[in-house]
C-alpha cells in the first residue's frame, strides 16, 4: 500500500481510501460487523462516498484496532468521569508522530524554529491525552530549555511571555484555560505587549468550563487579549491520528492524507455539497490500524472543496447513533 505521505492527488487519495477499506474491512473485527450489519457489499465499494463511516461513539465500548497488531499505548477522551471514556489503540507511536510533524510543518513550520509553552490543564490532568502526547513530541523536536506546561500558575506564564517577546514562541492552550489567563491578566493590571512572534494555537476545550460563545467571539478575545493576529486552532480528536489547522477566521485546513465530509443529518449514506451545514465524517489515513472513517458528532461545512477547508459548526444535539444502536451496547 502507497505511503500516506506521499499523496498528491484525489486520485491518489481515493486509490489509498479504497485500499484501507478493504484492509480494515478484513483486519478490524468490530468495523467488520459494523459494516455487515448495515447490509452492506465490501467488495462493491468503488467510491469513497459509499464507504460506511463507524460512529465515534464507538470507541467508548469496542477495542478498535487492527488484529494483526498489538498496540504500543493508547489515548484516551477527557471526561468528568472514568465511565465509558473513548480508547483509541496505538499500534504504531511512530507512524503518528510523522504525521503529527509533517501536518505541522505543512501549515504552521518547523518545529525545531519554536519555543512551545502549554496551557493545557484539563488534559494534562488527566492520563493517556493524545493532545498531550502531541505538544511533549513537538516540544522533543524542539529541544528548547523555555518548553513546558503551565496549569494554574498564570503570572509564571504571564513573566515568561515578557522574557521571550524577541523569540518565537506557540502557545498551546484550552479554550477556557487561555481566557481564564486573560482574566488574571487584567484582574492584576497586567500588561501583554503587541507580538509577531507570538502564535497561540487554541484547542477548543469550552464545555461546561465557560459561558458558551461562538469560535469568532473566542478568536477575538484572543486576538485583543493576547495582542497578536496569530491565533490559529488545532482540530483534532482522541480517534484521530491527524490535525487539521486553522489560521485565522475558524477555516481549517486538512492534511494531504485526511479529508473532511458533511453527512446529512438525517441520512448518513447522504453528503451536502459546498456551504451545507451537516454532520461532519472524517477520513483520517493516519489511521491505519485502527479505524480512518469516523462519523464524530460535530456540525460542520465544506468551504472550499479544491482547498480541503472547511469550518466546525458546534455539537449535534442529542445526538442518535443512526444505524449501529446494537452494536454500540
Amino acid at each position: 500500500m502507497k505511503n500516506i505521505f506521499d499523496i498528491q492527488t484525489e486520485q491518489d487519495f481515493e486509490s489509498l481510501a479504497l485500499a484501507t477499506f478493504r484492509y480494515q474491512y478484513e483486519n478490524i473485527e468490530i468495523y467488520r460487523k459494523f459494516v455487515d450489519y448495515l447490509k452492506v457489499n465490501a467488495s462493491k465499494i468503488n467510491s469513497i462516498e459509499k464507504i460506511p463511516f463507524l460512529p465515534i461513539e464507538m470507541f467508548k465500548n469496542h477495542k478498535v484496532v487492527d488484529q494483526n497488531f498489538q498496540p504500543d499505548l493508547y489515548f484516551q477522551s477527557s471526561g468528568t468521569t472514568q465511565m465509558n471514556l473513548s480508547k483509541h489503540y496505538i499500534s504504531d507511536a511512530d507512524f503518528y508522530e510523522e504525521s503529527i510533524y509533517k501536518s505541522f510543518h505543512q501549515f504552521i513550520g518547523k518545529p525545531e524554529d519554536f519555543i512551545f509553552l502549554g496551557l493545557l490543564p484539563s488534559y494534562l490532568e488527566k492520563q493517556n491525552s493524545s493532545l498531550i502526547y502531541m505538544v511533549d513530541f513537538l516540544m522533543k523536536k524542539s529541544d528548547r530549555p523555555e518548553n513546558g506546561y503551565f496549569l494554574y500558575n498564570h503570572e509564571e506564564l504571564h513573566l515568561l511571555l515578557k522574557k521571550l517577546k524577541d523569540k518565537k514562541v506557540i502557545l498551546f492552550g484550552v479554550s477556557f484555560a487561555l481566557l481564564d489567563f486573560l482574566e488574571t491578566v487584567k484582574e492584576h493590571n497586567l500588561s501583554l505587549e503587541s507580538s509577531e512572534n507570538l502564535t497561540i494555537i487554541e484547542t477548543g476545550g469550552m464545555k461546561g468550563r465557560k459561558e458558551e460563545m461562538t469560535k469568532d467571539e473566542l478568536l477575538d478575545i484572543l486576538k485583543n487579549g493576547f495582542k497578536t493576529e496569530r491565533i490559529y486552532s488545532e482540530y483534532s480528536m482522541t480517534e484521530l491520528l491527524s490535525q487539521a489547522y486553522s489560521m485565522g477566521e475558524n477555516i481549517y485546513q486538512c492534511p494531504n492524507w485526511m479529508r473532511i465530509l458533511i453527512r446529512n443529518v438525517e441520512d448518513p449514506f447522504s453528503y451536502e455539497g459546498v456551504n451545507k451545514t451537516g454532520a461532519v465524517n472524517i477520513i483520517d489515513l493516519a489511521n491505519k490500524h485502527s479505524c480512518a472513517f469516523i462519523a464524530t458528532q460535530d456540525l460542520g461545512k465544506i468551504v472550499d472543496e479544491e482547498k480541503k477547508q472547511f469550518q466546525v459548526l458546534g455539537r449535534i444535539d442529542h445526538s442518535d447513533v443512526r444505524g449501529c444502536s446494537l452494536l454500540v451496547s
